[in-house]
C-alpha cells in the first residue's frame, strides 16, 4: 500500500528509476511555488468559494502569508474573488489548465504504473480491463512473481456474469449497456465457463459489488483461483476501467478487508484521483 501511495504523491513512473540517483540539491524546487500549490489545492478540494478565514484555517498559514499569493494568482487568473462576498475560488486559468489536462489524459497509461506497483507489492498478478464492444476486455496484464495457471491474456473478453471483473462493470455501468450482454453471456462464452452461475445469484453478486465497490471470485470460473476486482472512476464519476488482482486459493487472502483487498482499494482510489474523480 505504501508503494501505491508513493506513486500518487510523487507522480513517479515506476519505469523511471534514474531520478532515484539524482542528488537532492539538483531536485530542489522553488519553495514559494510549492506553498502556492498548497493554497490552490485547498481551493480545489473545497466545493464552494472560501472566506479568507476558512482558507487560512484549512491551509494552516497566516493570512499575511496567504494574501500576497491570492493577489498574484488573481492577476493571472488562477484564483478569482466573488465580488459580492469576497470569497475566493479557482479562476478561469485554473479551469483551462484542468480541461487541458483532462483532454490529454489516458486512463490506461495513468493506471499502468499503479498496477505494476500493486503486483510488485503483493507478488500477485494484476489485470487492467476496459469496456469494449463485447464487454470487459483485458488491455494490460502484469504477471505474478510465481507461476499461475489461468486462461486470461491481453485481449481476453471477460464474462459479465461469471467473473469479478465483469460483475463490477455490470454494477457501475448503466443497465442499457450490460442487459443484453448479460442475457447472452452463457451462449456467447460457451465452454469457457464450465458451470455458469444462476441469474439470481449473479444479480445478488452484482448488487454486492455495487455496495462494496469491489467484486470477488473464489474458485470460479477458474478452480483454485481467487480474484478481487475494483473500479477506477474518472472526473465525470463514470467507471473508466477496473483493476483485478488474482492468485491461487490459499495464497491470496480472500477477506474483503484483508491486506490484498485493502491494497487494491488504495490503488484504485489513487488512480481515480489522478483521473480527476472526487467523491460526493
Amino acid at each position: 500500500m505504501l508503494y501505491c501511495a508513493h506513486l500518487w504523491i510523487t507522480g513517479t513512473d515506476v519505469e523511471n528509476t534514474e531520478t532515484e540517483a539524482v542528488p537532492e540539491r539538483e531536485r530542489r524546487g522553488i519553495q514559494s511555488i510549492e506553498v502556492g500549490g498548497e493554497i490552490l489545492k485547498v481551493l480545489a478540494d473545497e466545493a464552494r468559494p472560501m472566506a479568507l478565514r476558512d482558507l487560512v484555517k484549512a491551509a494552516g498559514m497566516p493570512s499575511g502569508k496567504i494574501h500576497p499569493y491570492l493577489v498574484s494568482f488573481g492577476k493571472i487568473g488562477l484564483v478569482a474573488q466573488d465580488p459580492a462576498t469576497g470569497h475566493y475560488l479557482l479562476g478561469p486559468m485554473a479551469i483551462q489548465l484542468g480541461l487541458a489536462s483532462l483532454q490529454t489524459q489516458n486512463p490506461i497509461r495513468e493506471a499502468t504504473p499503479f498496477a505494476e506497483a500493486l503486483s510488485e507489492e503483493t507478488s500477485h498478478a494484476v489485470a487492467i480491463a476496459v469496456w469494449g464492444n463485447l464487454g470487459p476486455v483485458i488491455v494490460r496484464l502484469i504477471d505474478a512473481s510465481y507461476p499461475i495457471h489461468t486462461n486470461i491474456r491481453t485481449g481476453t473478453v471477460m464474462s459479465l456474469a461469471n467473473t469479478a471483473t465483469g460483475r463490477l462493470f455490470s454494477a457501475f455501468l448503466p443497465r442499457k449497456f450490460t442487459e443484453t450482454l448479460l442475457l447472452d453471456d452463457r451462449i456467447r462464452l460457451g465452454p469457457d465457463i464450465a458451470h455458469p452461475l444462476e441469474a439470481s445469484v449473479v444479480e445478488a453478486m452484482i448488487e454486492e459489488a455495487r455496495e462494496r465497490r469491489m467484486a470477488r471470485s473464489i474458485n470460479h470460473p477458474t478452480p483454485g483461483i481467487v480474484a478481487f476486482s475494483a473500479p477506477v472512476f474518472d472526473y465525470s464519476k463514470n467507471i473508466a476501467l477496473t483493476l483485478t488482482i488474482m492468485g491461487p486459493t490459499g495464497t491470496l487472502d480472500t477477506d474483503w478487508d484483508g491486506p490484498v483487498a485493502r491494497a487494491l482499494r488504495d490503488c484504485v482510489e489513487a488512480i481515480s484521483r489522478r483521473l480527476g474523480y472526487r467523491a460526493a
